[in-house]
């Protein structure tokens, strides 16, 4: 997640000139077209695995895919702006940032990721979002999906000034808070949850934020990550972007029907070890949402971040041509 907005903002800034590098750079063998991928470790990246795997191999359906795997937005950002890669996956309110600070410049092509946070506590006293009031939750994520969303629903849930929220640098140091303060919950990722519930199992799940948003915005989905790809890379490879999202769909496909090949998969390519996600993995909510769907579920995502807070998704809601179209 996204540790400083501010950040990805400077670098973009500065990177911005480069984004507009030509395609021509991209290199191809015969007939196939070598296409870089980016990804983040954790849900986002869960559902490339198996195309990754299948990958080794050589070509895939035309394409030759190169995969990068990186832990932070901030460094996948930078590798988007300056068109070291051609397709990224990262969180959804990033994908809007960086339309609205390069001029459009890149299209999203799936929802690959809906929600997965969740509020944990070291006990049995939270079992509703009432519950939360007169608490302390401690999160990682500030100037993030984490802090959008979390305020997003406490406001609508009308707990705004009624529950304290302490802002960490790291997941780790949350789950150490919890375990010393019994008046507390903790705001965390899966794979994380399933982390930290392994490590002492006195934490539980006492919120899924899905249901949670659901509650206060049932006309809209929590999103977590989607797939981009830059606007040049897609003007003169279209064909190779359709046929990514065929092998993507194909992929997230099988993450999700075989649990026991996709973690020993995950653990394979070092997202997470493979015992955490096969835990995780149910809990992650990997999908592959494009065309209509995707855009209705993420424009109505987007302008609920937007009314929260405008910088969240680049001081405006993304037009039309944010969202890619078969």
């Amino acid at each position: 997640m996204l540790k400083r907005i501010g950040l990805a903002l400077l670098v973009l800034c500065i990177s911005l000139p480069l984004f507009a590098q030509s395609v021509d750079e991209v290199t191809t063998a015969g007939e196939t077209t070598a296409v870089r991928i980016a990804a983040l470790k954790g849900p986002t990246a869960m559902g490339l695995v198996r195309l990754m795997d299948r990958s080794e191999s050589g070509s895939v359906n035309g394409n030759d895919y190169d995969f990068t795997i990186v832990g932070s937005p901030t460094e996948i950002t930078p590798l988007l702006v300056r068109g070291e890669v051609d397709i990224a996956a990262l969180p959804a309110n990033l994908a809007g940032v960086i339309y609205n600070n390069t001029d459009g410049a890149l299209e999203v092509l799936a929802v690959n990721t809906l929600g997965v946070l969740y509020i944990v506590e070291n006990g049995s006293s939270i079992h509703s979002l009432a519950d939360l009031e007169g608490k302390t939750i401690y999160a990682s994520g500030k100037g993030s999906t984490p802090e959008f969303s979390l305020n997003y629903i406490l406001s609508e849930a009308g707990l705004s000034g009624k529950v304290s929220v302490e802002w960490k640098s790291e997941h780790s140091e949350c789950v150490a808070a919890l375990v010393n303060d019994e008046n507390s919950a903790a705001l965390l990722p899966q794979p994380f949850v399933t982390t930290a519930a392994m490590q002492n199992p006195g934490i539980r799940v006492a919120i899924d934020l899905n249901d949670a948003w659901d509650e206060v915005s049932p006309d809209s989905n929590l999103i977590t990550g989607v797939i981009v790809a830059r606007k040049p890379f897609i003007d003169e490879h279209k064909d190779a972007v359709d046929t990514f999202l065929a092998d993507y769909k194909e992929s997230t496909d099988f993450t999700s029907s075989n649990l026991v090949e996709a973690a020993a998969l995950v653990g394979k390519y070092d997202i997470v070890p493979e015992k955490v996600a096969l835990k995780a993995l149910p809990e992650c909510n990997i999908v592959c949402v494009t065309g209509d769907e995707m855009k209705n579920d993420l424009s109505l995502y987007l302008e609920v971040l937007y009314e929260a807070n405008p910088a969240s998704v680049g001081g405006r809601v993304p037009g039309e041509d944010f969202y890619y179209q078969f």
